[in-house]
């Protein structure tokens, strides 16, 4: 009772009810796909957590959205998230160490949580030439994800990059360029998205310390909950659609009446992902909303398979 007491009283200190927390925790249960009945229990998790698993993020390929992403989640707050809900071990952008003693830092955790820790993985693996085209420390990306991921409890590749390869894979890729399942040979949870809404790495979280295990995931590695419709089948313009009213050119009247995309190149019948239900930034807005079409950024390939971009598939 003393820790949810404090949680609420540090949440009140930054302007947020606990009528507003608990909104928070049944849109993030509705997302997971959980009855209503499971909104306390996910509320517990952040006031109370009774574990605290050991985090290690590693980033590779990668542009830093997808960390940018995270420190803008919100109930909890990143603070909350990493000093309370999850132990970070390690994490380049956010902890405090740095040069000889961060590369300490992430050895003695490896060490420590040995087959008990969750590797978080940003970003993309070089693979050609010994994995030469990316380097930390002086040792490749390929050769820190050998040693790494292989000694975690589970592999969490987190944005499209490390799920899939993503930009640095685009051809024509002369760093061989891959995702980390692709690269190691391994199973890895994956949450694609350039970049990714955070609330799918919390849910995803909450799903581990709730229930014990992993979210279902479909055969891209995706996480159900987040990734089981298409935007398409999700958009609320999709009235539109089916009413045969697109938006041919930006600027037009059809686009300021929020028409369809479609025809301005939205890939959204191809790409699953529930930016339409989650948006960004608390809820706020997504892509579409804000008149831009979706360029498929959590599939496979997207760069290759879904370029040109604004034209009609």
């Amino acid at each position: 009772m003393e820790k949810e007491r404090s949680f609420y009283e540090r949440l009140k200190e930054k302007g947020v009810s606990r009528r507003d927390f608990m909104k928070y925790c049944t849109a993030l249960t509705a997302t997971m796909g959980l009855s209503s009945s499971f909104v306390p229990k996910v509320a517990e998790v952040f006031a109370a957590p009774a574990q605290r698993p050991p985090v290690v993020w590693l980033h590779f390929g990668e542009c830093t959205g997808c960390s940018e992403a995270l420190l803008r989640t919100q109930y909890p707050y990143i603070d909350e998230l990493v000093l309370e809900v999850l132990s970070v071990e390690y994490h380049e952008t956010i902890m405090a160490a740095a040069g000889h003693q961060a590369e300490e830092q992430l050895q003695h955790a490896v060490k420590k949580y040995d087959g008990k820790f969750i590797c978080i993985v940003e970003g993309s693996i070089a693979t050609k030439y010994n994995g030469g085209y990316g380097k930390v420390a002086g040792r490749s990306f390929l050769e820190i994800a050998k040693e790494v991921c292989p000694k975690a409890a589970a592999v969490i590749s987190i944005g499209t990059c490390a799920a899939y390869g993503g930009v640095p894979a685009a051809a024509p890729n002369p760093g061989g360029y891959k995702g980390v399942s692709d690269a190691l040979g391994i199973k890895t949870l994956n949450l694609p998205g350039c970049p990714p809404n955070p609330i799918n790495l919390v849910g995803t979280v909450v799903n581990y310390l709730l229930l014990g295990k992993l979210p279902d995931l479909d055969d891209s590695g995706r996480p159900l909950f987040a990734y089981g419709k298409t935007i398409h089948d999700q958009c609320p313009r999709r009235a539109h659609f089916e009413n045969e009213e697109f938006v041919e050119e930006f600027g037009s009247e059809e686009a300021a009446l929020g028409y369809c995309l479609y025809k301005v190149g939205c890939r959204g019948p191809e790409t699953y992902n529930n930016c339409p239900i989650a948006k960004f930034n608390d809820g706020t807005s997504w892509p579409v909303e804000a008149g831009h079409p979706c360029i498929g950024c959590s599939e496979p390939n997207f760069w290759d398979t879904m370029s040109p971009f604004y034209e009609e598939m």
